[in-house]
Order: C-alpha cells, then sequence, then structure tokens
C-alpha cells in the first residue's frame, strides 16, 4: 500500500500469529510537545508475561511514551500496536494507572465508584453496573487491603489509599497488559510492598506490567526486564544483559550520584561485585 505521494504506508493492524502474541510493539515513535522532541524513533517489542521497569531521568519521555500507548498523546510518526492490533481495537485488553498528581481526586466519588468505572469497558453503553460488578470492585479492593474504605470519598484518602484504589480498579479491568505510571511515588511502605505483591501475582498469572519506576535501588529487585529511555531507547532486555554501568552511563550521563546508587543496587544483588 501506498500514500497520496507515492510513498509506502503501514498498516493499522498486523494480524500475524507472532504479533498477536506480542503486548505492545512500538514501531519508529516519534511525539513531540510545541515541537519539542520528547520521544525519538523508539522501536520496543515488550515480550508477554515480563515485568518490565521502565526506567530513564526526569523528561526522558517515560510517562509520555505510556501515554501514546493509550492514545493520550499525538505520535508525529510511527505505530504501536497491543496484542497486533492499535488501542481503539485492543482497549479493553489493556489498563492504565495514571500518576496520582494527574488525577482530580476532588471528584465527588467514592473508592467504590472509582473501582467500578474499571467495569465499564465491559458493560458497554447499554448495561449498567449490578451485583455482580460490585462484588468484583470489593473483592479487588480487599486484595488492595482498603475494602473498608469503600464508602469513603477518594479526597478522604491518604496518597497510598488513592493508589491503591486506582490500582484496585485496574485489576477490575482483567486486562491482558497493565501500565502503570509511577505507582510508587509518595507511597508507604506497606503501599510498596502490597504493589510488588500485586504485580508478582499479575505475572504469575500469566499478565504484562510496564511499571515507570525511578528508584535504581530496587530495579533488579522488582522487575526481570529493563526499558532505559532518555527521549531514544537506549537498551531493552532481561534485567540481567540490560542493568550495566554502561547503560546506565548512556542513559543517565554524568549524574554520578545516580550512578552510584545504581552500582550498590547491583553489589547487594550480587555479593559478589566488586566495588
Amino acid at each position: 500500500m501506498t500514500s497520496a505521494s507515492g510513498s509506502p504506508t503501514r498498516p493499522d493492524t498486523d494480524s500475524s500469529p507472532s504479533a498477536a502474541s506480542i503486548p505492545l510493539a512500538v514501531r519508529d515513535v516519534t511525539v513531540a510537545y510545541h515541537r519539542k522532541p520528547v520521544l525519538w524513533n523508539v522501536t520496543l517489542d515488550v515480550p508477554a508475561g515480563s515485568l518490565v521497569g521502565l526506567v530513564g531521568p526526569n523528561g526522558a519521555g517515560k510517562s509520555t511514551l505510556l501515554k501514546t500507548v493509550v492514545d493520550m498523546v499525538p505520535r508525529i510518526s510511527g505505530q504501536v500496536l497491543i496484542f497486533g492490533k492499535p488501542y481503539a481495537a485492543s482497549r479493553q485488553r489493556l489498563a492504565y494507572v495514571p500518576q496520582r498528581e494527574s488525577v482530580d481526586w476532588d471528584f465527588p466519588a467514592t473508592a467504590l465508584d472509582v473501582v467500578l468505572m474499571g467495569t465499564y469497558g465491559r458493560l458497554g453503553w447499554f448495561r449498567r453496573v449490578g451485583s455482580t460488578e460490585r462484588e468484583q470492585a470489593l473483592e479487588a479492593l480487599a486484595k488492595m487491603e482498603i475494602d473498608h474504605l469503600a464508602t469513603r470519598q477518594i479526597s478522604q484518602l491518604s496518597g497510598g489509599q488513592q493508589q491503591r484504589t486506582f490500582l484496585a480498579r485496574a485489576l477490575v479491568q482483567q486486562a491482558d497488559l497493565y501500565l502503570m505510571d509511577e505507582p510508587f511515588a509518595a507511597v508507604d511502605a506497606a503501599t510498596e510492598k502490597a504493589i510488588v505483591q500485586l504485580m508478582r501475582q499479575l505475572q504469575a498469572a500469566g499478565k504484562t506490567i510496564i511499571v515507570v519506576h525511578h528508584d535504581l535501588h530496587t530495579v533488579p529487585e522488582y522487575f526481570d526486564y529493563l526499558v532505559l529511555l532518555n527521549l531514544r531507547l537506549v537498551a531493552a532486555g532481561p534485567m540481567a544483559q540490560v542493568f550495566s554501568d554502561k547503560n546506565l552511563q548512556k542513559t543517565y550521563g554524568g549524574k554520578l550520584t545516580l550512578l552510584e546508587e545504581a552500582g550498590e543496587a547491583m553489589r547487594r544483588r550480587d555479593p559478589r561485585a566488586t566495588p
């Protein structure tokens, strides 16, 4: 197929068996804000069943990449496929947990109301929320250990409780691919532990999880697959191969404090490593 100008164009879908098995395929994606590129020619395949840490410095385009996947920001060029199809055709297979700071927590809704929103995609326009959906929502809140807060207004919840509420909403979506944008930001230790447990449970169920994360200390502990991003894709692959001084230097440049933290994290992971 060619465009009006005669140049080749890519199809909107890829129905081949191999493409349909890839949870997320990003092809030559470029995104810009006010003509300033924030993602440049990014190509990435995320393997099924992986627990992925998406890591890079502030302003590297990590959150933008997730928003691009769910069509929240337009692409200048490139293609994003979810299980071989564009987002509009596969949105029910994906759950997105935004940054907590981007949510209007003054919206008049209870924790249960927020979680029930995760069932709307399955219900469609003509079915109302019923007892089955309420039971699923309460079960999700219980998994996040906040079912006792079901009737509490979300504005009255702590930061950690708000994050757990949004994770519960993602759970009831029963998705195959989960995108989480900084779920560990400004949460207490108990909430962080609960989030890690949830991610591992999802992975054990065959789900794929992509998480924007900043703490280099915990990267090798929490994830088994790593994507390093700084405007361009620096490296992607299994943690043991990608989490290295060389790749972190390429990603963070001369920010030595971060590199020292990463080195310490690697030494804790492997006591035999030399300082």
